[in-house]
C-alpha cells in the first residue's frame, strides 16, 4: 500500500497571494501618503475645495482606467459587465450612490477639516480606529464572526496606536480636530462594511468609479471655492491635489476593493493599522516632523498586530 500525499500549493494560489499582498501594500502606502498630501495642500485649499478637486481628478483617472480595462476585455466580457450593472437590484444602485457620497464626499470633508486642526500623524492615528469598527460591523452584519487571531491582532495594534497617540509630536489636544477625525473613522468603518456587501454585485473598479462619480456630483456646491483656490494656489499645492486624486483615490481605492473582494472585511481593514507608522515616516521625510522614539515603538507594535491579524496560520499536511 502506498501513502498518498497532499498536492503542493498550485502556482495560481501562490500568484493570488502575491497579488493580494502587493495590492494591500500599495493601498497602505498610498493612503498613508494622502495624510501628508492633505497637509501640504491645506493652506491653499479649504476642505470643500480640496475634496472636490481630489475626487474630480480621481473620477477622471478611474474613467480612463475603466476604458483601458474594457479594451483589454473581449466584447462578450465587456457586454456581460454592462449587463451585470443593468441587472443589479435597485437597492444596490442606491447603495452605491449613498456609499460613494459618504466614502468619497463626507469622509474626505471630515478628514480635510480635521487636518486643519491636528497634524497628519495624529489624524492617521485617530482615523485608524476604523478597522475596529469594520471588524465589529462585519462580524455582526456580514456573518464573518470574530476569529481569535483577528481580535488579538487588532488589540495589539490598538495598543500600538495608543502608544503613538501618547507620543504625539505636537502635544496639543484640539477637540474639534479630534471630533472630525473620529467622524471620519466612523464613516470609514461603516463604508468599508457596506462596500464588502456591494462587491457581491459589482466588481471593484466599476463600484469605485460609480461611487467616486456620486461623490463628485454631491460636492459640486464647492466648485466656486475650488475655482478661486486654483487661481491663487501655487503649483506645488495644485500638484498635491492632482496626486491625491490619481494615487490615493483612483489607484488605492481600486486596490483596496480588489483586496476586500477576496478577503474578509475585518481582515482587510486590519491591514490599514500599518498606515500610522507609514504616515509618521513620511511626515518626517516630507514635512520635517521628527517623530519621538516612543512613537516609533508604538508603530512597531501596531505593525506586529497587523501581522498577527492578517497572516494565516499554516495548517499541517
Amino acid at each position: 500500500m502506498t501513502l498518498r500525499t497532499l498536492p503542493e500549493t498550485s502556482p495560481i494560489d501562490q500568484r493570488d497571494r502575491v497579488l493580494l499582498g502587493s495590492a494591500a501594500v500599495v493601498t497602505v502606502v498610498l493612503w498613508a501618503s494622502a495624510f501628508v498630501g492633505i497637509r501640504a495642500a491645506a493652506e491653499d485649499f479649504d476642505p470643500g475645495a480640496l475634496t472636490l478637486g481630489r475626487i474630480v481628478v480621481g473620477t477622471a483617472a478611474l474613467a480612463i482606467m475603466q476604458l483601458r480595462m474594457r479594451r483589454r476585455l473581449k466584447p462578450a466580457g465587456s457586454t456581460q459587465q454592462t449587463r451585470r450593472i443593468r441587472d443589479a437590484p435597485r437597492w444596490v444602485l442606491i447603495g452605491v450612490i449613498v456609499w460613494g457620497i459618504s466614502w468619497f464626499g463626507v469622509y474626505n470633508l471630515a478628514l480635510n477639516a480635521a487636518e486643519r486642526h491636528i497634524d497628519a500623524g495624529t489624524a492617521a492615528l485617530l482615523v485608524n480606529i476604523a478597522p475596529m469598527i469594520t471588524a465589529v460591523l462585519a462580524g455582526i452584519l456580514l456573518g464573518e464572526g470574530f476569529p481569535r487571531r483577528l481580535i488579538v491582532g487588532m488589540l495589539v495594534s490598538l495598543l500600538g496606536v495608543v502608544v503613538v497617540a501618547v507620543a504625539t509630536s505636537t502635544g496639543r489636544f484640539d477637540p474639534i480636530g479630534v471630533a472630525l477625525a473620529v467622524l471620519a473613522a466612523v464613516i470609514y468603518g461603516t463604508a468599508a462594511t457596506a462596500q464588502k456587501r456591494l462587491l457581491h454585485h459589482l466588481n471593484a473598479s466599476t463600484l469605485t468609479l460609480i461611487g467616486c462619480l456620486a461623490g463628485t456630483l454631491a460636492c459640486l456646491p464647492f466648485l466656486p471655492n475650488l475655482l478661486r483656490a486654483l487661481e491663487a494656489a501655487p503649483l506645488p499645492s495644485i500638484l498635491a491635489v492632482v496626486y491625491l486624486g490619481v494615487f490615493p483615490t483612483a489607484v488605492a481605492f481600486t486596490t483596496w476593493g480588489y483586496v476586500l473582494s477576496r478577503s474578509s472585511a475585518g481582515r482587510t481593514a486590519a491591514t490599514t493599522y500599518a498606515i500610522p507608522a507609514v504616515v509618521i515616516l513620511l511626515s518626517w521625510l516630507v514635512l520635517n516632523e521628527t517623530p519621538p522614539t516612543l512613537a516609533i515603538i508604538g508603530g512597531a507594535v501596531a505593525l506586529a498586530g497587523v501581522a498577527i491579524a492578517t497572516l494565516r496560520r499554516r495548517t499541517p499536511r
